[in-house]
């Protein structure tokens, strides 16, 4: 089968017309500031594709996931992160929505319903925080909460229908403080958008930043944390979630250099070929986890195995994306912004945390019998 087909059939078939769409727009406009690719994969039915088909959503597994994000990663890069981000926040509200009855299954009928865009205002953007510290304050008011903080980088900053916000709440007198989770409306009164993403790389993103001031949220849109075990539970889902999805994306970018060299049939074909070892064993080693996840699996061993192949995948990138650009030659380097362009994206992966340096350690204490243990 031609290099990325399965990927693409599988995109299509979640979301008819997306990628043909994308392949319609010139490469460096569908990744500006000012690109339709967000549009088009709203219309596609993009926000549902990982929420049940008992709540309105396109019920994609995790291994379908992947899948996707690697054909949406070498399409547009810019698109691949900024829906990473929108189906981490979904995936944390289905697993809230498992774990009991509140109002995260009217959301996600909205979301799928209405094909609504999720921002992550959760601190996977923060390295030595857990995927629900609180990167917001909020306090208690008759009405529900007033939000005040801030969140960058936030992709879908400028497209996003609503929010997800980690805050703490201001405790009662003698009380201790509380984490909560809040669904915050994009229109709501007191969000204002700042330019922070200076870089032409990802820019299709909308990475800039979103600030709350005395923001005004529904007690309705509102979970508030109850036991540890259950916040440690949706944590290490979410977290699993996120890497299987922004490898996935990455993987994709590198995978659109290879196929430039596939397609052209640059260089000898032991070269090609490496091309495809490498790239395809790190698909079928993050499948690997996806399908574990799929059958229920989680805890700290299959968190383990997914960075253990996360971080094989970042070398993996490091050492196709060269070989790529080296076989295309210097004039597709000089003459071509794609080339170098996709170069410089493709290496995001490793600012993404945990970064590989910041949890070695810990994973040398794994291979010798410890629990693996984030910074």
């Amino acid at each position: 089968m031609e290099f990325l087909t399965s990927e693409r059939i599988t995109l299509n078939k979640f979301l008819p017309g997306l990628d043909q769409s994308l392949a319609g727009i010139p490469f460096l406009e569908r990744e500006s500031p000012q690109s339709q690719a967000i549009q088009y994969f709203r219309d596609c039915g993009g926000p549902g594709l990982l929420i049940p088909r008992e709540y309105a959503g396109c019920g994609a597994t995790s291994v379908e996931a992947i899948q996707i994000q690697r054909a949406i990663g070498a399409r547009s890069p810019s698109l691949a992160v900024a829906t990473t981000m929108h189906q981490f926040s979904v995936v944390t509200f289905v697993e809230l929505c498992r774990l009991r009855k509140g109002p995260e299954a009217f959301l996600l009928e909205a979301i799928a319903r209405d094909h609504l865009l999720v921002a992550s205002g959760f601190a996977e953007g923060r390295s030595g925080t857990g995927m629900l510290a609180a990167t917001m304050r909020a306090k208690r008011v008759p009405a529900g909460f007033i939000v005040n903080g801030s969140k960058k980088p936030c992709s879908l900053s400028h497209s996003m229908d609503l929010l997800t916000a980690s805050v703490m709440i201001e405790p009662e007198t003698g009380a201790d403080a509380t984490l909560a989770v809040l669904l915050v409306p994009a229109k709501s009164k007191g969000i204002e958008r700042r330019r922070f993403w200076s870089s032409p790389i990802l820019a299709g993103a909308e990475s800039d930043e979103v600030i709350l001031t005395d923001v005004t949220v529904p007690a309705r849109l509102a979970w508030v944390a109850g036991e540890t075990e259950e916040l440690d539970q949706i944590q290490a889902k979410g977290l699993l979630w996120f890497e299987l999805l922004i490898t996935a994306s990455y993987l994709g970018m590198a995978s659109a250099l290879a196929e430039r060299v596939i397609a052209a049939q640059r260089g000898h074909e032991v070269d090609r070929s490496l091309l495809g070892i490498e790239l395809e064993a790190g698909m079928a080693a993050l499948e690997g986890v996806a399908h574990h996840l799929a059958a229920g699996g989680s805890g700290p061993d299959l968190l383990a195995r997914m960075l253990f192949v996360r971080y094989a995948i970042e070398r993996a990138i490091e050492r196709t994306t060269d070989l790529a650009v080296a076989l295309l030659g210097g004039m597709a380097f000089s003459q071509s912004a794609e080339t170098s362009y996709l170069l410089a994206a493709s290496r995001g992966l490793s600012f993404h945390p945990p970064s590989r340096a910041s949890v070695s350690q810990s994973l040398a204490n794994y291979l010798s019998g410890e629990t693996i243990k984030l910074p």
